[in-house]
C-alpha cells in the first residue's frame, strides 16, 4: 500500500497537473471501487475548477470551486497517470478530463481504493478523517505530543505508531526506519518511552519522512509516480527488506547478526538486534 511519502508525491503531480484548471468532465467506467462512488459524482465535479490540494494522512482532498472536496485513497494498488491516453488503461476506472485536453486516470486493479465527496468546510469532519491523529511533517507534531500519545500504551511501539489515531499517515516502511534510527527495539512497550527518546523518535519520523518525499517514494508493486517514474527511496533503506544483511551502521561488526525479520499484527518488522535492542 503507498504510504505517506508516495501519497504526498501523488498529490503534489496533481496539483502541478490540475490546479487552476477546470474539470470539463469526468469518465466513470465502474463505480464500484471499495466503496459505492457517488452517484452525483460526475455531475458535482465536472465543470468546477481545481482550487487547491491536501494531503490528509494517506487520503489526497482535491478542492473544487463549488466548495466540495474529492477526496481519494489509493488503497492497496492504487495509482494516477496523469496525462493518460486516450485509450484508458487496464483497470483505470475514472478518468478527469480538463477543459484544455489534460487527463487525469485513476487505477486501481484491486478495486480497494475510494473516491467521495465532502464539503470542503467539513473535511476534518469526513467520516475518515475524524479520529486521525496529528500530521507528522507539520510542528505541531512534537516528542512532549507523542509521549502524551503514548502514555499508558501496552501495546508494542510499532504497533502503536501505526495506529493511525496516534499520528496520521504513517505505515510499516517508515515506522520501521524510524526505529532503527534512534534504536528503539520495534517490540518496546509503547508506553515505556521517555520523553527524551520520543523526541528523538518523532525527530526520526520526520526525516525519514521528509527524505523518502525527495526521492519520489519508494516503488514497491504496484507504486509509479503520477508522471510514470519510480521512486528511488528504496536503495536507502537500512533495515526494511534487508533480512539477514547487516546494517549500515554495524556492517562486518562480530556483534552484529544482520537484520531481523518478524511479524507484528500481520506485517512484517525488519529491525536489527544489535542496534535496538529490546530491554
Amino acid at each position: 500500500m503507498p504510504e505517506l511519502p508516495e501519497v504526498e508525491t501523488v498529490m503534489r503531480g496533481m496539483q502541478i497537473a490540475l490546479q487552476g484548471h477546470e474539470i470539463s468532465d469526468v469518465i466513470l467506467r465502474r463505480p464500484d471501487l471499495r466503496w459505492q462512488i457517488p452517484a452525483d459524482f460526475r455531475d458535482s465535479v465536472a465543470g468546477e475548477t481545481v482550487t487547491g490540494f491536501r494531503r490528509r494522512g494517506k487520503y489526497i482532498l482535491m478542492r473544487l470551486s463549488n466548495n466540495l472536496s474529492v477526496v481519494l485513497h489509493l488503497g492497496m494498488s492504487g495509482r494516477i497517470i496523469l496525462d493518460s491516453p486516450t485509450a484508458p488503461a487496464l483497470h483505470e476506472h475514472v478518468t478527469f478530463i480538463t477543459a484544455d485536453g489534460r487527463r487525469c486516470g485513476f487505477v486501481d486493479p484491486r478495486r480497494f481504493g475510494m473516491l467521495d465527496l465532502v464539503p470542503t468546510g467539513q473535511e476534518e469532519q469526513y467520516k475518515f478523517l475524524a479520529a486521525m491523529g496529528p500530521e507528522p511533517l507539520e510542528p505541531a507534531f512534537t516528542g512532549p505530543v507523542l509521549h502524551a500519545a503514548l502514555k499508558g500504551r501496552k501495546s508494542p511501539i510499532k504497533t502503536a505508531l501505526l495506529d493511525q489515531k496516534v499520528v496520521s499517515g504513517l505505515g510499516n516502511i517508515y515506522v520501521c526506519e524510524a526505529l532503527y534510527r534512534t534504536g528503539i527495539h520495534p517490540q518496546t512497550t509503547a508506553g515505556s518511552l521517555k520523553p527524551q527518546e520520543t523526541k528523538r523518535l518523532v525527530q526520526a519520523i520526520k526525516d525519514v519522512l521528509n527524505e523518502a518525499i525527495a526521492a519520489g517514494g519508494s516503488s514497491l508493486k504496484d507504486y509509479v509516480r503520477p508522471e510514470g517514474g519510480l521512486g528511488y527511496f528504496q536503495h536507502a533503506w537500512r533495515v526494511y527488506g534487508r533480512k539477514g544483511q547487516p546494517c549500515p551502521d554495524c556492517p562486518g561488526a562480530p556483534a552484529c547478526t544482520g537484520v531481523e525479520q518478524i511479524t507484528q499484527a500481520g506485517r512484517s518488522t525488519f529491525f536489527c538486534p544489535s542496534r535496538q535492542k529490546m530491554r
